[in-house]
């Protein structure tokens, strides 16, 4: 998705940067990892493969996908970007250096089927264009995990979404057929799912910790369902409910590629 592909997300807890090709390298090498393929349903991919995804995802108007940091420095003078920069942005190859690299966050859009609706249901259905999320997270490095890196990742990440919700549908919808996008429907992101392996525990605490609940029952591959329901269609509070799990100072800053080598 192209709509982040300019920003930087940065709290007292975490950063979360644009899926750029300079990061290709370190993510290919948490990909070796046979666990945490099998832990992302991934397959294994060549170098060349995974540069070439990268660039497919930023094309992509259906993926939204942040590269996550450990948190920038607290309380310095200069800007945000480690030890140099512009004011008000995170300087690429620096904020997010190898060493600072964590895991990756990602949402993938795509039409809401619901089951089950009621006449009251489709009534609304006709008014807007619901659709459906999923989204999943990877802490790699073994070093930062335990540390509730997840779960203020994740936060922010929503927070993101939700104060870029119009931008974020606008650019899908804008990908779909006449047909398919129902353009005089109101487009709506009704709800937010996570699938997790039945037995990561340590995901499905996260993700109920924060406001999702579990949809069903264990499927045929050994996943549950964790939905937020009616993430785009209320306003509960979720900055004031998770500000302590992001961390304080959210702010939006410019990915200043200036100083990447060429």
């Amino acid at each position: 998705m192209r709509l982040n592909e300019n920003i930087a997300v940065s709290t007292s807890r975490i950063l979360l940067v644009p899926y750029d090709a300079h990061h290709v390298e370190q993510y290919h090498k948490w990909m070796e990892d046979p666990s945490i393929r099998e832990a992302t349903a991934s397959e294994r991919l060549s170098l060349e493969e995974e540069y070439e995804n990268q660039a497919s995802w930023r094309e992509s108007p259906d993926k939204l996908t942040f590269i996550v940091c450990a948190p920038l420095p607290q309380g310095h003078d200069g800007p945000p970007g480690a030890q140099e920069g512009k004011k008000g942005a995170v300087l690429a190859g620096v904020g997010d250096a190898v060493h600072r690299m964590v895991g990756d966050v990602n949402l993938f859009l795509s039409p809401w089927d619901g089951d089950d609706e009621d006449e009251q249901e489709q009534k609304e259905k006709e008014a807007k264009t619901y659709y459906t999320a999923e989204i999943d997270i990877m802490i790699a490095d073994p070093e930062f995990r335990g540390k509730g890196l997840g779960r203020a990742a994740v936060a922010t990440f929503l927070s993101f979404v939700r104060r870029r919700l119009d931008g974020v549908l606008a650019e899908y919808t804008g990908s779909l057929g006449v047909a398919d996008a129902n353009i005089d429907g109101k487009p709506v992101l009704r709800d937010v799912v996570a699938k997790i392996n039945a037995d990561n525990k340590a995901s499905i605490v996260l993700f109920k910790a924060l406001g999702f609940k579990q949809r069903g029952e264990t499927n045929y591959f050994g996943e549950i369902q964790m939905v937020f329901e009616g993430f785009g269609e209320r306003d509960d509070g979720w900055e004031r409910m998770n500000s302590g799990v992001m961390g304080d100072g959210y702010e939006e800053l410019v990915y200043d590629r200036s100083q990447l080598k060429k």
